[in-house]
């Protein structure tokens, strides 16, 4: 037994040190690579899928306000972190805002966790009540009438209303989500391992044995929604610092979504699958998976073009479609031709005409097909092609 437990000390060691070198050859040679963003993002989404996983997971509470609590945290470590002389430009709508005093990067990073931690005691002592569905209806909807609050110009000088919040502290080195995501991570590892997380697996598996075993319902409930809303203010004020700009219009549902895909992916009620899914949802959406998006721009704009005019336009009467081309803009040549085809090409290149029209027939209905040049005249009558 202890052999087993000094070779997995040892493995974690070296895969340690492997992750440290690679984190800083990342940081020294691809600074602004795709790479390092898709490793700071993903940093940044573990501890916020760790910490739904705490509440989703391991205490069996289903919870879709932590977009909310991302959003609290973004905005308080934004407000508190802006230099004095940057204030009037950033509330340039609101005189320079209400708060005059600037706080340092690790101060405005803890208060991050605290303030989105009296919110979520505040809305804690009526939500916890609910169960199942009605709790996640309760919290989403708390995410978003926080969002149309801060959006709310009667407190513009304190949020700067819809506007963008920047100029604060942020970081840039690779190093900086990794080493804050790690430290939160942890400190949830051990809250998880410790009698508090058996307490809360205990209301996961079954409540009324839970109780009957003693644990406190609502002290334990609102205990892993608190830590669980502090972590999540966390990753929110991290979110901000690295994209250097914050607006209340980012938080929106479908972040929690993103966040509860990931925890699914990674497995319920697992810490490494969070991890691991959020590194992996992160580099599809924002590196691997980037051509369907590119893809769907063309699709779009194929379809949103204006209906040309003239000849090329295309009309459609009585149910049927009609495709209408000039013979000589048509440089296609067809794929496979029979020969009484290519003698109806050639003949019709040396005389074109000026439009046709081709249409094919397919039982009683009428169908689109390719445009060709044909030979309208008197001798050869109309011919139609499949």
């Amino acid at each position: 037994m202890k052999n087993n437990k000094k070779r997995n000390l040892l493995l974690s060691l070296i895969l340690a040190a492997v992750c440290l070198a690679f984190l800083l050859y990342v940081d020294k040679f691809q600074h602004y690579s795709m790479l390092a963003t898709v490793l700071k993002k993903g940093a940044i989404y573990s501890l916020v899928a760790v910490s739904l996983n705490l509440l989703n997971g391991f205490t069996g509470l289903f919870s879709l306000g932590q977009a909310g609590f991302m959003m609290i945290g973004a905005y308080t470590y934004a407000i508190l972190t802006i230099p004095v002389a940057s204030r009037a430009a950033v509330y340039q709508y609101f005189d320079g805002g209400i708060v005059q005093f600037c706080l340092p990067m690790v101060v405005g990073l803890i208060l991050a966790g605290v303030v989105p931690t009296l919110f979520a005691w505040l809305i804690g002592l009526p939500v916890l009540k609910l169960k199942s569905d009605y709790l996640a209806i309760a919290t989403l909807g708390f995410a978003e009438i926080m969002r149309a609050i801060i959006q709310w110009n009667k407190v513009g000088p304190l949020t700067n209303s819809s506007n963008l919040l920047r100029q604060f502290a942020n970081f840039d080195s690779v190093l900086f989500p990794f080493i804050v995501s790690g430290i939160c991570i942890a400190i949830i590892v051990l809250i998880i391992n410790s009698t508090y997380g058996r307490a809360f697996k205990a209301i996961r598996d079954d409540e009324v044995a839970a109780e009957a075993m003693g644990i406190n319902l609502a002290k334990h409930k609102m205990q892993a929604f608190l830590i669980s809303s502090f972590f999540a203010g966390i990753s929110g004020a991290l979110l901000a610092m690295f994209q250097a700009s914050i607006q209340a219009n980012a938080f929106t549902s479908t972040m929690t979504y993103e966040i509860l895909l990931i925890v699914v992916i990674g497995g319920i009620g697992s810490v490494t699958g969070s991890i691991l899914g959020s590194f992996l949802y992160i580099a599809c959406s924002e590196w691997w998976l980037r051509f369907l998006d590119a893809h769907e721009e063309r699709q779009l704009r194929r379809h949103t073009e204006p209906m040309p005019k003239g000849p090329a336009r295309q009309l459609r009467q009585r149910g049927h479609q009609y495709e209408l081309r000039h013979t000589n803009q048509d440089k296609a040549q067809p794929q496979a031709r029979s020969p009484v085809s290519l003698l109806l090409h050639a003949f019709t290149t040396l005389y074109p005409t000026p439009r046709i029209v081709t249409m094919r027939k397919s039982g009683l209905s009428w169908k689109r097909s390719r445009s060709r040049p044909m030979c309208t005249s008197t001798v050869c009558g109309s011919v139609s092609e499949s």
